[in-house]
């Protein structure tokens, strides 16, 4: 079946090639009425815009990529899909990317996007992300490039983020207040900025109510359950055992909370959990897990508007950091007291 092409809409109306591919581009020269009569006589014959020769004619593809660790994890996805909610309605299509927390992959990946021609990059730093030259390169292409959740310290790049810090400072004052004397953190890799930032906060905690800081309790864990298993089972064998634990991940408290089961704890009477990310298995368990919400929604929302602000005032350097405020979600895994 043969295409429709503009020069078939200017036979059918009797009017030039030139004017209808200026209609078609909303030029101003055209006439509201003309422009109306091109477009339904585009829609009747099923005429598709050429994408590829708009973007070359253009200079903006309308793509952008998203580049996330995992999209399997309920925080990343959901990210992504205030992204597309922001982006989608402003023409943009959304080209996602996983890393598997692959530093190379991470370089290959924004390398591939760039040679797509895309409009701007929202990503997530890898955990195994070395190194910032990759990152300054997408900026000295003149590309929008914002981190979101993990970020790097890079003058000129944008960022939205979480008040980690706050959200662990929450978690770990919820803990005291609810009679815990030996609280562990379980971490997962210090050199990100994110986990730095609730160790900080954890230990803010303890300093500011007068609970002196243990690194015995302070113990790295994969993301994984059976991690978090082996973490309490190791935190339980110290010679004073913790009486609660605040975990940066809600995988490892879940795991902690099956370990402390099977050696017959009750949660929360005898122990008291908190995670991070409120994962929607947090509050359709059986033991619902309390854990400070990460609003990944919102985070995927402010992050596409962060990106068109930056398109719009064609300045890519302009450095916009947001930083979000948590919320702690109380659950029954370390509620001991009402109210």
């Amino acid at each position: 079946m043969k295409k429709t092409t503009i020069y078939d809409i200017a036979k059918e109306l009797n009017i030039t090639a030139a004017t209808v591919s200026r209609a078609l581009n909303d030029n101003p020269r055209i006439s509201e009425d003309t422009k109306k009569l091109v477009l339904a006589t585009a829609k009747k014959l099923n005429y598709k815009q050429n994408k590829l020769a708009l973007a070359l004619k253009s200079g903006k593809s309308k793509n952008v990529g998203v580049v996330v660790p995992y999209i399997n994890r309920n925080f990343f996805s959901t990210v992504i899909r205030g992204i597309e909610e922001e982006l989608n309605p402003k023409g943009y299509n959304v080209i996602i990317s996983q890393t598997h927390e692959e530093g190379k992959k991470e370089i290959d990946i924004v390398q591939n996007l760039l040679n797509a021609q895309v409009d701007g990059i929202i990503i997530s730093a890898s955990r195994q992300s070395k190194g910032n030259d990759h990152f300054k390169y997408v900026l000295s292409k003149n590309v929008p490039l914002i981190f979101f959740d993990r970020k790097k310290e890079i003058e000129g790049i944008s960022s939205v983020t979480l008040d980690d810090a706050q959200g662990a400072y929450q978690a770990t004052k919820h803990l005291i207040e609810q009679g815990c004397k030996h609280i562990a953190h379980m971490t997962i890799d210090l050199s990100l900025l994110i986990y730095q930032n609730r160790l900080a906060g954890y230990k803010q905690a303890l300093a500011d109510h007068g609970m002196e800081f243990n690194p015995d309790y302070v113990i790295a864990l994969q993301s994984e359950i059976v991690a978090g298993k082996d973490a309490a089972k190791k935190l339980m064998g110290l010679p004073e055992p913790p009486d609660a634990i605040f975990s940066a991940t809600d995988l490892g408290a879940l795991g902690a909370i099956q370990y402390l089961r099977e050696i017959g704890k009750k949660i929360p009477e005898d122990f008291c959990v908190v995670g991070f990310s409120n994962e929607p298995f947090t509050q359709f368990m059986e033991l619902p897990i309390s854990s400070v919400d990460q609003s990944p929604l919102l985070m995927g929302k402010t992050a596409a508007k962060v990106f068109l602000e930056q398109i719009e005032s064609n300045d890519v350097k302009i450095e916009k950091n947001v930083v979000l405020s948590p919320s702690l979600e109380i659950r029954k895994s370390s509620q001991k007291t009402l109210g």
